[in-house]
């Protein structure tokens, strides 16, 4: 019967070096998916709206490279700036090089948008999406995105001293049977 409890706590050690290992792989792959671009200078932008469906879904994170005007050609993604706060990332519908401005258009609209956008305004040329991965980057800067972040770390922390919290459990019983 010792045997079976002893086994039974290597097992539960086992599954929750597996599960912190695997939470903890997952956690620097959404690491280096948020820090890597910007570390190499790329621009990374949160997916708010639908105007992009179906090719860039809501919820996604861009990943831009920095503007160069000779790297853009009608059908080029880019994401620009049309206030302090506000940040657009549509396809290039016409290019007016002399005056250096575009015209743009989301996929998933029916008109061209409303005002052309200068190269000065344009931050960067798209150059990849990671879905779902702005729901983290938006999220993770509200009171139930912190929660959560917390929450995890909390798992994480468990996963590593429930074993331990156990077998000093099953010590504890085992002396206060040998003392009776």
């Amino acid at each position: 019967n010792n045997y079976k409890t002893k086994d039974r706590m290597k097992m539960l050690k086992k599954i929750c070096n597996v599960l912190s290992v695997i939470v903890l792989i997952i956690l620097a792959a959404i690491a280096a998916l948020l820090f890597v671009p910007k570390i190499i200078g790329y621009g990374q932008y949160a997916v708010l709206s639908g105007s992009m469906e179906p090719n860039i879904h809501v919820g996604a994170v861009v990943i831009d490279k920095p503007f160069d005007p000779d790297e853009i050609d009608v059908g080029t993604v880019i994401t620009y700036q049309i206030s302090a706060d506000t940040l657009v990332t549509h396809r290039i519908v016409a290019i007016d090089a002399d005056n250096e401005v575009v015209t743009t258009k989301g996929d998933a609209n029916d008109a061209e948008d409303a005002s052309p956008v200068s190269y000065d305004n344009i931050l960067g040329i798209y150059a990849f999406n990671v879905p779902y991965l702005g729901y983290i980057s938006i999220y993770s800067k509200t009171p139930l995105g912190i929660a959560a972040i917390c929450g995890v770390l909390v798992v994480v922390i468990l996963l590593n001293f429930i074993p331990d919290i156990l077998e000093e459990d099953k010590k504890e019983k085992e002396e206060k049977k040998k003392e009776k």
